[in-house]
């Protein structure tokens, strides 16, 4: 009988790799325990491993298990891994197979309906991974993966059309200063960022698809997985610590995007939390309660960050502006919700005199 473990084995150094490295045959067990990795090799992926007699059977899904019954994800059957697998955490070497930092999502049990050479069938139980799912071969190599049962109690949809909510000219700012909020007004390419399964996709204010045009933007999806989000931001060019409108124009107009990020980068500046892992928090949620959420999100890169935002304290803001070379702040209600693609005196633009 061959050694399932014969190609795990072919691919790995023991010498370079920290992964586990059984001698021998694998043990003639049958457990029904399975775990989920977030692998941040060369592509983030989720590796699924299922124990099936003595060894982990194992998938790559490059954007994880669907959460609803909408959408089939691709999956990619790989080598047979070990059960001391089950455990493993850690930094597989650059320049190894699957180089890259693995870390344990989800772990616990499953049981399984139906498991043939082509279709299998299984229910998690897991701390965040439960339900029925079902992998299938489409060709060789190649499967996808379904969720049969209904989303948990609760979640809702990732919105996939929304509209900024825009702001009001104001001449002054608001008399009752407590309770508002203020930002920077940066004058950028305003935009919204959808994250799903590691991936992130910019949207411009009429619904124009803007990834393309800022590649250096895409690593905020590897960077905050396994986190879903909707954002509410703006793109800025920075010239030292200013924004630099001209430089954002030339990126709009480049026609090698990659070419132009070198030459000028952006930020891209996220203010506002439109969506979190299920639950939309435009109508339920105040803009401070959003912009809480957010700040705990830690958004944070080379390319991305989260501004700050000051509760009251106008004139300060104000004066921020000024000595930032910004054309103003914007004014925010607290208890704002968000109103997609509506204009509104909930939030008003006040511009340094």
């Amino acid at each position: 009988m061959p050694d399932r473990l014969d190609e795990y084995r072919r691919k790995r150094d023991p010498a370079r790799t920290p992964e586990p490295m059984p001698a021998g045959d694998p043990p003639p067990l049958t457990g029904r325990r399975f775990v989920i990795q977030q692998h941040h090799a060369r592509s983030l992926h989720w590796d699924v491993r299922l124990e099936r007699d003595g060894v982990l059977v194992s998938f790559a899904v490059p954007r994880g298990l669907p959460r609803d019954q909408a959408r089939n994800n691709l999956a990619k059957h790989t080598e047979d891994h070990p059960l001391q697998y089950l455990d493993f955490a850690g930094e597989i070497p650059s320049g190894e197979y699957g180089g890259g930092r693995m870390t344990i999502f989800d772990r616990g049990t499953y049981e399984s309906d139906k498991w043939r050479h082509d279709e299998i069938s299984v229910t998690f139980h897991g701390d965040r991974t439960r339900g029925r799912y079902v992998f299938f071969q489409t060709g060789g190599a190649d499967w996808m993966v379904r969720r049969m049962d209904p989303p948990e109690p609760g979640w809702e949809p990732m919105p996939d059309d929304l509209r900024p909510m825009l702001a009001t000219r104001a001449a002054q700012l608001p008399p009752d200063d407590a309770d508002w909020g203020y930002e920077m007004r940066w004058a950028g390419q305003r935009c919204l960022a959808y994250l799903s399964g590691g991936r992130v996709r910019l949207s411009g204010p009429g619904g124009e698809e803007l990834t393309p045009v800022f590649p250096e933007v895409r690593g905020l999806g590897p960077a905050l997985a396994p986190v879903e989000a909707v954002f509410d931001g703006e793109l800025v060019a920075f010239d030292g610590a200013r924004p630099d409108p001209a430089r954002l124009s030339r990126r709009a107009t480049a026609r090698n995007p990659k070419r132009a990020a070198e030459r000028d980068p952006v930020q891209l500046l996220l203010y506002d939390l439109l969506w979190l892992d299920g639950h939309s928090t435009t109508e339920l949620l105040r803009y401070a309660e959003r912009r809480e959420l957010l700040d705990g999100l830690a958004v944070a890169g080379e390319h991305w960050q989260t501004p700050p935002f000051f509760p009251g304290g106008g004139l300060f803001a104000l004066d921020a502006a000024r000595a930032q070379g910004l054309s103003g702040v914007v004014a925010k209600r607290l208890d704002s919700p968000y109103l997609p693609g509506r204009a509104s005196r909930l939030w008003r633009e006040i511009i340094v005199s």
